[in-house]
């Protein structure tokens, strides 16, 4: 899906016309038509103020893996006000499992990053395993899949956000690719 694709079934789900969008943005409405066309391009400015509009991610809009939808809630959190309990490998997991009680299944997930053919040869000479290691330093949080009926959920929890996307394309495997990462589904919380 383009760029231009994903505006206008994102203002489309918004509930705006061309028009009104474009008022709401003060740009005009031959602008609008020709990002959705892919004849034109936002500046970060527009960009910006499209997303707050439509209720879309900056990152939605960009990304070419299309499989996290637009629908994403960014929630503050204090890890210390958790506790794991029952299936709970730690407080990370007792975030998901607090904010999706209502799911049906939540799967941790082990993430892996997929490495371009540069990481791979610098990987290999420096210390097998090394990127991963440092990847996964960097990236200090609890990766999720969470099932809530037909739709599932793409969580990760750090020590002061939970995030949450809704899933454009429905897992069905033990294995996918989101962005630069690929998941595994590990564990069973729930």
């Amino acid at each position: 899906m383009t760029l231009g694709e994903k505006i206008k079934d994102a203002r489309k789900e918004a509930g705006f016309s061309q028009e009104q969008l474009a008022e709401k943005m003060s740009v005009s409405r031959s602008a609008i038509a020709k990002w959705e066309t892919d004849k034109g391009i936002p500046d970060v400015n527009n960009l910006k103020v499209m997303s707050q509009l439509l209720g879309v991610s900056i990152d939605y809009l960009l990304d070419d893996g299309e499989k996290i939808s637009f629908s994403e809630i960014k929630e503050p959190i204090n890890l210390e006000d958790f506790e794991k309990t029952g299936k709970c490998r730690d407080k990370r997991d007792a975030v998901c499992l607090s904010k999706h009680k209502d799911a049906s299944a939540i799967y941790a997930l082990i993430p892996t990053k997929k490495m371009t053919t540069a990481e791979k040869i610098l990987d290999f000479v420096v210390q097998p395993g090394m990127v991963e290691v440092l990847d996964r330093f960097n990236e200090l949080a609890g990766f999720y899949l969470v099932e809530k009926g037909s739709r599932q959920y793409f969580v990760k929890v750090t020590n002061d956000f939970i995030t949450t996307n809704e899933l454009a394309e429905k897992i069905s495997g033990n294995k996918f690719v989101l962005g630069d990462h690929k998941y595994r589904k590990g564990y069973k919380i729930l």
